[in-house]
């Protein structure tokens, strides 16, 4: 009895220091959580990816709620050939609806048409479909350190594989200690599973590390499509992602 009573109180003290802390990762990994950027504030970030992949990105902070940013890049753009841009600049606009409460996620809403990988020109999309409009919710746990939950469901635009479900995705990211934190997401790829598309239907598993420095300047170590989830290319990458944030 005395055993069922202190699993009792270990449980209730965990949901009460649970909900103190609201998650700050805009993107878990290439999926969105429910965060966004303070007013006033920005930040730019590099992607390097597979095939001499690089993306830049630039996202502000408007208001306490809305999130605005763009971002562009290409393949080919280290090593020889001809650079493969990508066809159009990527727009990321997100507001949140809800801040996260004790016993309540934050929830977001977006949009985003920047995808992940090359952009195959004979299916019209990237070969990670992006987002298109999505919902997230996201909840962070105050438990030896920062544990934090996301979910959420979205629909792409590109249709160029005639594959127009609905999807989803979930994550998670716990701290290690003031500098270091482990980040992992799974996005389902339901509408990527088709003959004509990229996706073998297994989803995409992402990992990550995160090492930040005084809050501002964070690199992330990212090893992308573990169970490779891709009929044209069955390699999973190994990705770098450094990012800087500060306030105008």
């Amino acid at each position: 009895m005395k055993n069922v009573l202190l699993l009792l109180l270990i449980v209730f003290c965990f949901n009460l220091r649970a909900q103190t802390d609201e998650i700050q990762s805009i993107w878990v990994i290439d999926c969105p959580s429910a965060a966004t950027l303070e007013r006033g504030s920005f930040m730019v970030g590099i992607d390097a990816y597979a095939y001499g992949g690089i993306l830049t990105r630039v996202d502000v902070g408007i208001s306490e709620r809305i999130m605005f940013g763009i971002s562009y890049g290409g393949t080919n753009l280290i090593g020889t050939g001809a650079v493969d841009w990508n066809p159009m600049i990527g727009v990321d606009v997100r507001y949140r609806l809800f801040n996260e409460q004790l016993t309540f996620p934050a929830v977001s809403i977006g949009f985003t048409n920047q995808g992940r990988g090359a952009y195959i020109d004979s299916l019209s999309r990237y070969t990670e479909k992006s987002k298109g409009a999505f919902l997230s919710i996201s909840k962070s746990y105050n438990f030896l350190g920062t544990f934090a939950i996301h979910g959420g469901i979205n629909y792409s635009f590109e249709h160029g594989d005639g594959d127009k479900d609905l999807s989803g995705f979930v994550g998670m990211e716990k701290s290690l200690n003031e500098e270091l934190a482990l980040f992992a997401e799974y996005d389902l790829a339901v509408n990527d599973n088709t003959t004509n598309g990229v996706g073998d239907g297994k989803g995409y598993l992402n990992a990550g590390i995160k090492w930040s420095f005084e809050g501002q300047l964070f690199i992330d170590f990212l090893w992308k499509n573990i169970l490779k989830n891709n009929s044209f290319d069955t390699n999973s990458s190994r990705e770098i992602r450094i990012s800087y944030m500060q306030y105008f």
